[in-house]
């Protein structure tokens, strides 16, 4: 897979005719069995001697260096082409081609194994006559077919240079390498599946030349694009940005159905091989090219509504099934997979492209009046124009740019803003910018980035990190667990910059950890009486450290009693326990995969993150019943401590840290005979729990939602937490049944006031329960939608007849026989209702119309054969007059409609109107 790193073609994928994000890797690997003449008599047996490649047509490349360059030139290799050349009967001199450092020269990195390249080149040119002009000259009419890479140096750092820093001291760094050769030297080589396929196949066999090979067209793809094409009922056509006359509507369509196809290898067969779209790594790297792949999908029809990926996954396992078989297996995996994250950037790609396009129409419009001022200061005609519509700085911009106007550049604060606020990727927004015209300042963008990334680290400061930098060899018991309270003696005392830190020989505070809470509670110190409030605990090692005022007067070997907070305590151990239940749910009713990813508890919530696909009502329903189920049943709630040894390979104990495991584990069992291991929620833990699930009270699911794609978060509470968090829900509940109530009363008054009946009212709940509360809720905002539908359709019917007794007086005082300008006031759907009079009556010359509502002003043009004959056009009537009152629209020759908010300024627009109809 190339899409990052070192080797990165994702930008190239789609507008040419060869790069890729995966291909399929022919070649050969040898560690020391053989080398260059081996490899290189092989390969010219396989290309000339086996598939017919005719010889005239390939050029080799050995490595030639520079001065300064590793190495030297490699005689070896150019020796052998030579005499493969030269027994065809062709001029070594011609094909075979000296390659630089860059090109000729393979190395990871500064230092290491390395060594020359030679690379086989195909004269794709109808004549096939270029004599090697063409080769690495980045022309898709001389390709390069196979790489053999000989490994023979080892490269290392041979002299050291001094460089001085800001501070005054200095540093090493590398200033000269050498090149030692290796005891045993290797051969890699590696060749192009695809490209062969499409040499092969295009030539008709090496026959014809005539046309352009691509690997896109070739059966490698086809299968693809024919399902794209019943897809997105568009057409695929083979061509390409360099070709000459080609239509840009349709090159967009053809690199977009490239950029399909290739993509959805790379993700089908990745994420059957286990890589998932994530945020880090090479996880990140397969989300780039599954939104890469999105976005071009727009440019076939597809969107949020109109989804594609998974349906192409089908067609990619009839092509690979048979040699890939996992893609096969988890095809079903594959397509959830690529549905999921397809659904998930949608939104965000939505939301993004609006944001870009509000922008950059901003940037635009700024820069294109700038540019008119000019043109008008040096004695042009032309007029500053107010963009109010999004698209129309874009229609513009080129006819500004062949009248002066530079490149216009997107602001780099909106690019981060959009990355950072609306989680918009950055290479996405530079491909918008170059679709469009636009530029942007990577580095500009970078920066930004940092800055924000200075600002996060600030502000992770905070008492804890005081606490990370003290050091300690004391040992803290815990009897937590068993007690709230015990006697210690101080072992250490550390003061930091707010809070006193001390460290004792037994707690029984829990620090936190396992995303259980630390306990809070009082330090009271034996000698003086005095008490101290314990506001958090650290754990430092194997101590755990006890944060109390800094004033606090103490010395090592006092004797304290600690004592927790238990009111405080209680409800972490509740929301422990809850959590413990609600793992063991879902593994009953989603699925055993649910993996956890995270958790939080705290004295007034749960919080867990796991591995699955959004939940269904039903499944959470499934899940509320199940762990309050287990609560009604008063299970007993126990822990043990046994070797980890004994319970490794036990799949009914939950194990989640890998190896990172002491001799001694703790298992926290729910159900079952206490401490005998046979519970059926069972999980190594080492945070503190309820005793019995009876304490936990009700279980209730606030909410369940998504935080990363394959990842969701619930959130739940248990106990007081839970039932105050009911009493909050029914009162939300009553508030918004108390909204739509109005909203229902208004339609329905204004229903009478129509003369129509109104829709009938809903009834309050006998009993106000979560369920009957939205029930009642769903019911009154049904009626209220009922209302507003019976509503709108008696305003059309109303606004049908003001129209066509408008239009009838016109009729009658003959001024529908020239062009009319007429603003009335009335409700928004009157003014199509007086354009579709318009046409009922055979109108046949221009009309601008104006209605206002009370709140803005709704702008209608119509055209018919005498207006267009005029020279008039609905569409540039509004999209002239529309922005005298702040307004936008547009539309066809013959309809258009426009809206504005500047209500005072409508006689100003009205006068305008009749000047331009006169």
């Amino acid at each position: 897979m190339r899409a990052g790193g070192k080797h990165n073609d994702l930008e190239d994928v789609g507008y040419d005719t060869y790069h890729h994000t995966l291909f399929e890797m022919l070649g050969n690997w040898s560690f020391g069995d053989y080398f260059k003449t081996e490899a290189i008599n092989w390969a010219w047996e396989l290309l000339v001697d086996r598939w017919g490649f005719p010889p005239k047509r390939l050029y080799a490349t050995v490595y030639s260096p520079s001065e300064g360059d590793p190495s030297h030139f490699d005689q070896e290799a150019y020796d052998l082409w030579k005499a493969k050349f030269e027994s065809v009967g062709l001029d070594p001199a011609i094909h075979i081609v000296n390659g630089n450092v860059k090109d000729n020269f393979w190395m990871m990195g500064d230092t290491g194994p390395c060594g020359p390249c030679s690379e086989l080149h195909v004269d794709m040119t109808p004549e096939g006559d270029t004599e090697g002009k063409l080769v690495n000259a980045d022309s898709d009419l001389c390709i390069e077919i196979w790489n053999l890479v000989f490994i023979q140096y080892n490269a290392r750092v041979s002299k050291w240079a001094k460089v001085p820093c800001e501070d005054g001291s200095s540093i090493e760094v590398p200033c000269e390498y050498a090149y030692d050769p290796l005891p045993a030297k290797h051969v890699d080589t590696g060749m192009g599946f695809e490209r062969v396929v499409s040499i092969i196949q295009n030539t008709k066999g090496f026959t014809d030349f005539s046309q352009k090979p691509t690997n896109y067209n070739a059966d490698t793809f086809q299968p693809l694009f024919r399902k794209l094409e019943e897809l997105s009922g568009k057409k695929y056509v083979d061509i390409y940005p360099n070709d000459e006359g080609v239509d840009k509507g349709l090159l967009e369509d053809a690199i977009a159905f490239r950029v399909i196809a290739d993509h959805i290898r790379t993700l089908s067969l990745s994420i059957a091989d286990g890589i998932l779209p994530g945020s880090n790594g090479r996880n990140y790297v397969l989300r780039r090219i599954l939104r890469r792949a999105v976005k071009y999908g727009r440019n076939l029809g597809f969107s949020g509504e109109n989804t594609f990926l998974a349906d192409l996954v089908d067609t990619l396992v009839d092509q690979l099934g048979s040699i890939f078989p996992e893609l096969k297996a988890k095809s079903d995996s594959v397509k959830t997979t690529l549905q999921r994250e397809e659904d998930s950037f949608n939104q965000t790609l939505d939301r993004g492209m609006e944001k870009f396009t509000i922008e950059a129409s901003k940037e635009l419009a700024q820069k294109i009046n700038f540019n008119r001022k000019k043109r008008k200061q040096s004695g042009e005609n032309v007029l500053e124009i107010s963009f109010s519509s999004l698209d129309s700085p874009f229609s513009y911009y080129a006819e500004e740019r062949e009248v002066g106007l530079g490149e216009v550049e997107f602001p780099p604060s909106e690019a981060f803003k959009l990355y950072d606020t609306f989680g918009f990727p950055l290479d996405l927004t530079a491909l918008l910018c170059r679709e469009r015209g636009l530029t942007l300042n990577k580095d500009a963008v970078e920066a930004h980035m940092e800055e924000q990334r200075d600002r996060a680290r600030a502000a992770q400061k905070s008492e804890t990190v005081a606490a990370l930098d003290i050091k300690s060899d004391a040992v803290t018991n815990f009897v937590g667990f068993d007690s709230d309270e015990c006697e210690a003696t101080i072992l250490e005392l550390h003061p930091t910059e707010d809070k006193l830190l001390v460290i004792t020989d037994q707690t029984p505070f829990f620090a936190e950890m396992g995303g259980q809470q630390g306990d809070e509670g009082e330090m009271l110190h034996e000698g003086s009486d005095a008490e101290y409030l314990v506001s958090g605990t650290q754990q430092i090692g194997s101590a755990r450290g006890h944060l109390v005022p800094p004033q606090a007067q103490l010395e090592v070997g006092d004797k304290v009693t600690l004592h927790v907070f238990a009111e405080r305590r209680r409800p972490i151990e509740a929301h422990h326990t809850a959590t413990h239940l609600l793992h063991w749910a879902l593994h009953e009713v989603v699925s055993p995969d649910a993996t956890q990813q995270g958790s939080l508890v705290t004295p007034d919530r749960l919080r867990f993150d796991f591995t699955s696909a959004a939940l269904s009502p039903d499944q959470l329903t499934a899940i509320e019943e199940k762990v309050n189920a287990a609560i009604a049943e008063a299970q007993p709630v126990s822990w043990k401590e046994v070797p980890h040894a004994d319970i490794k390979g036990r799949e009914d104990i939950m194990q989640f840290f890998g190896d990172k495991y002491g001799e001694l584990v703790r298992v926290v069992q729910i159900g079952g005979e206490p401490q005998a291991l046979n519970g059926y929620s069972m999980e190594l833990c080492g945070g503190t729990h309820s005793r019995n699930t009876s304490e936990l009270g009700q279980f209730i699911i606030k909410k369940e939602e998504a935080i990363a794609s394959g990842v969701r978060r619930i959130e739940a509470a248990v106990g007081k937490a839970a039932e105050a968090y009911l009493d909050e829900q029914v009162e939300e509940l009553k508030k918004e049944i108390t909204q739509a109530q109005e909203k229902l009363n208004t339609a329905n008054e204004a229903l009478k006031n129509l003369d129509q009946a109104p829709i009938a009212e809903v009834k309050a709940p006998a009993e106000e329960s979560l369920s009957s509360l939205r029930d009642t809720l769903a019911a009154t905002k049904a009626a209220a939608v009922d209302a507003e539908k019976s509503l709108k359709k008696a305003q059309t019917a109303n606004a049908a007849r003001e129209a066509d007794a408008f239009l009838a007086g016109l009729a009658e005082n003959g001024q529908l026989s020239g062009n009319i300008v007429h603003a009335v006031e009335g409700p928004a759907n009157l003014l199509q209702e007086l354009m579709n009079g318009l046409k009922k009556l055979h109108f046949t010359h221009a009309a601008f119309l104006i209605v206002d509502d009370g709140d803005k002003l709704y702008l209608g043009s119509l055209c018919g054969k005498d207006g267009h004959d005029a020279g008039f056009g609905a569409g540039n009537l509004i999209k002239d007059l529309a922005p005298l009152v702040g307004g936008k629209g547009g539309g066809k020759p013959d309809m258009a409609r426009g809206a504005a908010p500047q209500r005072d300024k409508k006689e100003e627009l009205v006068q305008a109107a009749k000047e331009k109809l006169a």
